[in-house]
């Protein structure tokens, strides 16, 4: 896997093609991989991995090089995209889309965030609207992960106001659905293979065997793929942590100032055995997060934990890569700006470290 991680395009390749192009120069190969049918069983196209196998494919491509926003379009495909359809749609629907999803031959993207509606999921302006046959979509989804590459977007709506945690519902929209109009790849400052954009759904017609669970479960449907996303997609940025500690290490044995080895500093030696902390801190609490998920049992708790202390852990470990690698951190050649860049979001997607905190407030009964 890591060797076969290397072997992705950059992330200007990832971006700099037409659809049809990237999706057989980039997609085919991330599928090839098994990145983006590793947690669907093998009857429907996947590799049948649990929670805990699936981290440790996707952590073992983010040690092996491969760049954080393909591996990040990746798992916003197979969690908050793939698992839905798995878990809820009908079965006519889920043999219809999963093995062209697992095979890399259709791209999902995720369209819950609203221009006014970032952390709070709660208070959706999409609406659905009821009609013969199925629903009419109508309202705006911004920051859609993999939306301007798609062919098939899993969307919330609201569809009773009135309705409290049953007042959404989760769909399965194609991408040439009359009414439906994604824009074009927003200029990010990391996570950049990762193209994102709006969508706008207007009058959009989706039948009611795309409608994912029953109506009302959308909260349903959308907290279940983040058990999986803030778990298993935060694997990438163990990954990610490992081989900057590994590169550090390398940096402060051969890198010399004031007569001496970086690492015989004693101020480089406690920043780097702080990385290592955090790494492996966070390590253990995915991984337990995942045994949860594997065990059937509730891993809100610890699927809470290992997002916050993982997320945190990849901006600091980043920051101190900078401080390691002085002023060659600013150097193109060096990737540590980048690797900065990649891992600021991570505090912000899946829910933000306060809304972590929240959750994890919330199960001690506080």
């Amino acid at each position: 896997m890591k060797a076969a991680a290397r072997e992705l395009p950059s992330d200007s390749a990832a971006t700099g093609f037409p659809r049809d192009r990237w999706k057989k120069l980039v997609w085919k190969k991330l599928a090839g991989l098994g990145l983006l049918g590793a947690a669907v069983p093998e009857e429907h196209g996947g590799s049948g991995l649990g929670a805990l196998d699936t981290a440790l494919l996707y952590e073992a491509a983010g040690e092996g090089g491969a760049d954080t926003g393909l591996l990040f379009a990746a798992a916003a495909h197979l969690f908050a995209c793939v698992r839905p359809v798995l878990e809820f749609a009908l079965p006519e629907t889920r043999k219809a889309l999963l093995p062209a999803l697992c095979a890399g031959e259709l791209v999902a993207g995720n369209a819950m965030t609203e221009p006014e509606s970032g952390s709070d999921v709660s208070r959706l302006t999409t609406r659905a609207t009821r009609v013969d046959g199925g629903y009419l979509l109508d309202g705006v989804k911004s920051f859609v992960s993999n939306g301007p590459v798609a062919d098939l977007y899993v969307t919330y709506a609201t569809t009773d106001p009135e309705g409290g945690y049953f007042g959404s519902t989760a769909f399965a929209v194609d991408r040439d659905s009359p009414g439906l109009d994604a824009g074009g790849p927003l200029e990010k400052s990391g996570l950049a293979a990762c193209q994102a954009g709006e969508v706008v759904f207007t009058r959009c017609f989706v039948p009611d065997e795309r409608v994912l669970g029953s109506p009302g479960q959308g909260q349903l449907v959308f907290q279940t793929s983040m058990q999986w996303e803030r778990s298993c997609l935060f694997a990438i940025y163990l990954g990610q942590q490992e081989r900057l500690v590994r590169r550090c290490v390398h940096h402060v044995r051969e890198r010399r100032q004031f007569g001496k080895r970086l690492a015989d500093l004693q101020p480089v030696a406690d920043r780097l055995a702080d990385m290592k902390l955090r790494l492996e801190s966070g390590r253990l609490l995915l991984y337990r997060a995942c045994a949860e998920i594997d065990g059937g049992q509730d891993p809100s708790l610890w699927v809470a934990l290992a997002k916050l202390a993982v997320s945190e852990a990849a901006v600091a470990t980043a920051l101190d890569a900078g401080r390691i690698f002085g002023g060659r951190a600013f150097l193109a050649e060096y990737g540590i700006a980048e690797q900065v860049r990649d891992a600021l979001p991570a505090t912000t997607f899946s829910g933000t470290s306060d809304i972590q905190r929240r959750l994890i407030a919330r199960e001690m009964g506080l």
